[in-house]
């Protein structure tokens, strides 16, 4: 059995998917499951928030040690080699983090060469290249004894994410309540089936493949809705404006849902897995201690009212992460459970 790949994802950026996974690893830790942390946006985001800046500069700066950032990981394919084993770095007893890297997106060329490659005669290096964040990911998750993989990538449409969905079994996708972020469901949708597609053409083609394949589900499971911050006047009644047409486009954008005479509000929608609040001055209390927004006490500063949040957004991420799981959990049911990957034609 594989480890279920769950990415956060949307082709809009700033919709706080990056917290979202930093908070949402600790509380699946907290929850006793071994979780293992992939970060695949060159941005890396999720990185800073769990390694203080000395060791992002060990990282980062000794560019040549085999497996300490995903870049070094798949760096060598660029040279024909193979993989150098992940090397993933310690946070806590059920949680360790494969770094990200600016470089990572070097790699991006070598894998829009190589899609088109897979329908080659021989296409064994173009699919090993494709396929390479699966393979990458399964390998750091089976050494760890990892009951999930969280991962995150940036908000681009193109060649590196490509295969970091190839690479993931469910997708939550992080809404604000704005244009941009319906015009990226749009966007979202169509992309995911594409790549699926296209992923399941290049599978059929290799007749006899020399390793397993991921199967590229990328399931999405619901989306999540960050709440304004902003209580009176107009950003509120633009919030509302918003809000009230996520349902409909996510359903017809990114399932294919039927939308023409239901009346639906994120409140009663069946995609919608929660709204999320503003945790405001919690968050910079929470950089500054290096720790989850709910794991803040009063020696970093979270007295009185904030002592009051810091609770509450324990029970909030642990509701959120019950509800992700149980998502995870009834897909699976549904579709039978993530398996090996593909050795065969599906």
């Amino acid at each position: 059995m594989t480890v279920p790949v769950l990415t956060f994802f949307n082709n809009k950026g700033g919709v706080g998917k990056t917290s979202l996974a930093y908070h949402l690893a600790w509380m699946f830790a907290e929850m006793e499951k071994r979780t293992f942390i992939v970060d695949l946006d060159p941005q890396a985001n999720l990185t800073a928030a769990f390694l203080r800046e000395d060791e992002l500069a060990n990282l980062w700066i000794d560019e040549g040690v085999p497996g300490a950032t995903v870049y070094n990981c798949v760096q060598p394919l660029s040279r024909t080699s193979g993989l150098a084993y992940p090397e993933a770095k310690k946070i806590d007893d059920r949680l360790v983090l494969l770094p990200g890297d600016l470089r990572l997106s070097r790699f991006e060329d070598t894998l829009a060469e190589e899609w088109g490659n897979c329908f080659g005669s021989d296409p064994y290096r173009a699919m090993r290249v494709t396929s390479a964040f699966w393979e990458l990911v399964q390998s750091g998750a089976d050494e760890f004894c990892a009951d999930l993989v969280v991962m995150d990538v940036g908000p681009s449409l193109a060649a590196l994410n490509r295969s970091a969905m190839i690479a993931t079994d469910f997708i939550v996708v992080p809404l604000a309540a704005d244009l941009f972020s319906l015009q990226g469901l749009r966007n979202l949708g169509p992309t995911l089936r594409s790549w699926r597609e296209e992923w399941q053409e290049r599978v059929m083609h290799w007749k006899n493949p020399e390793f397993a394949l991921p199967r590229g589900r990328m399931e999405p499971l619901g989306y999540l809705v960050h709440q304004h911050g902003v209580r009176l006047g107009r950003p509120v009644k633009a919030y509302d404006q918003w809000v009230r047409r996520i349902p409909s486009e996510y359903a017809r954008h990114v399932v294919e849902a039927e939308t023409h005479d239901r009346q639906w509000s994120v409140g009663n929608d069946e995609h919608c897995i929660a709204t999320v609040k503003h945790y405001r001055s919690l968050i910079p209390l929470g950089q500054t201690a290096d720790k989850p927004i709910f794991s803040l006490t009063s020696a970093d500063g979270a007295i009185g009212a904030h002592a009051t949040a810091a609770m509450e957004a324990g029970k909030d991420f642990r509701s959120l992460a019950l509800k992700i799981l149980s998502r995870m959990e009834a897909a699976e049911s549904r579709n039978g459970s993530v398996d090996d990957g593909n050795t065969e034609p599906p």
